[in-house]
């Protein structure tokens, strides 16, 4: 009977043991599930919202900020980011000295491999802001996705990556996506909100411009992390520290006297800040979606935030759709699935935010 009795207990320790245990996955997956809608949502929203808002700051009427030193700002805001989690990292205020010591005022060699990426960066944010003051937002959001050409041609002539057929063949399809885009009727070329001379030559100009040094940038940066131990974080301190005082210098270059007469944050308001803010904080989203979700919903996400942006700017900006645009964005929207869904397992990153080495530049 004793035996029994013990058979018995071992029995139902083992029955509530693995039922524990069951509950913990079920609780966890349910968790991770729910991390991956809401990293996907935020990521979405961020996406059209950074370029609705953008837009709008640069056509509205009233002072006129300076792009430049919203440009700082978000590079600066992106170090602090990183520095915050960096803190957490290590633990204590004294450890993150140290480690930042170690990493960075002991290895100056080592910092100026960023200047390359940080340069571009800043450059690149600022043609951001000249392309959304010359094209609309919807066209805009379109004609952005050449950066994923870019990227790939970048990284199979520098990482020597090897793409899919399936991925090759959207890129075709991207290119002649955001081609068709540019073909619009006159009356639609221009919005009715917009208080500023429209460029759109200058604005296409600049989104190509931009793209390609997204792709270099990118890719050039993701070399960097390949081949040292440090972390993203710390990274992304170097890259940011290194793009404030590029941004700084470009500051001084483009608008130096303006900011002098007129101050630092002229024209600025919340609407601004919040544009700072979207895009400062934009590389976390992506992060958390890397981390908790995968290619193929990232590449929803861009998908999503296209429709949104499209359907947005009809009822923001007077945007009028055509046959054309309406074609082409579809065309698109093909091509970034495609694009993510059909990657060769062997050409996948292996992302980590902690202390690991990542693929990436998520910031």
């Amino acid at each position: 009977m004793c035996l029994c009795n013990v058979f018995d207990q071992d029995t139902c320790l083992s029955t509530d043991s693995t039922s524990e245990e069951t509950a913990d996955d079920t609780g966890q997956c349910m968790t991770r599930t729910m991390l991956k809608q809401l990293s996907l949502v935020l990521l979405t929203l961020q996406n059209a919202l950074l370029i609705l808002v953008m837009r709008y700051t640069r056509t509205r009427k009233g002072d006129m900020y300076f792009a430049t030193t919203a440009v700082v700002l978000s590079e600066g805001l992106k170090v602090l980011t990183s520095l915050m989690i960096l803190a957490v990292q290590e633990g204590t205020f004294t450890k993150l000295m140290c480690y930042l010591r170690d990493n960075i005022w002991r290895q100056p060699l080592d910092c100026l491999k960023v200047s390359v990426p940080a340069f571009i960066y800043t450059l690149q944010n600022n043609l951001l802001y000249i392309a959304l003051s010359n094209l609309d937002a919807a066209t805009f959001q379109v004609s952005y996705q050449l950066k994923i050409l870019t990227t790939a041609l970048f990284s199979v002539l520098m990482l020597k990556k090897k793409l899919s057929p399936q991925q090759w063949s959207s890129l075709v399809i991207l290119f002649v996506g955001v081609a068709l885009v540019q073909f619009r009727p006159e009356d639609s070329k221009s919005s009715k909100t917009a208080t500023t001379d429209q460029r759109p030559s200058v604005g296409l100009f600049a989104v190509i411009l931009s793209c390609f040094m997204s792709g270099f940038a990118g890719v050039y940066f993701e070399k960097i992390l390949k081949g040292t131990k440090q972390s993203l974080w710390l990274r992304n301190v170097q890259l940011g520290s290194m793009s404030v005082i590029i941004g700084l210098i470009t500051m001084e270059i483009k608008d130096g006297p303006k900011i002098q007469e007129r101050g630092f944050f002229f024209g600025y308001d919340y609407v601004v800040w919040i544009v700072i803010v979207f895009q400062s904080l934009g590389g976390l989203l992506v992060a958390v979606v890397v981390k908790y979700a995968d290619n193929i919903l990232k590449g929803f996400a861009t998908s999503a935030a296209i429709v949104l942006s499209c359907i947005a700017s009809i009822y923001l900006f007077d945007f009028k759709l055509s046959f054309p645009f309406t074609t082409g964005a579809f065309l698109v929207i093909i091509s970034v699935y495609i694009y993510s869904k059909f990657v060769p397992e062997n050409s996948l990153p292996q992302v980590n935010v902690g202390k690991e080495k990542s693929p990436s530049r998520l910031m």
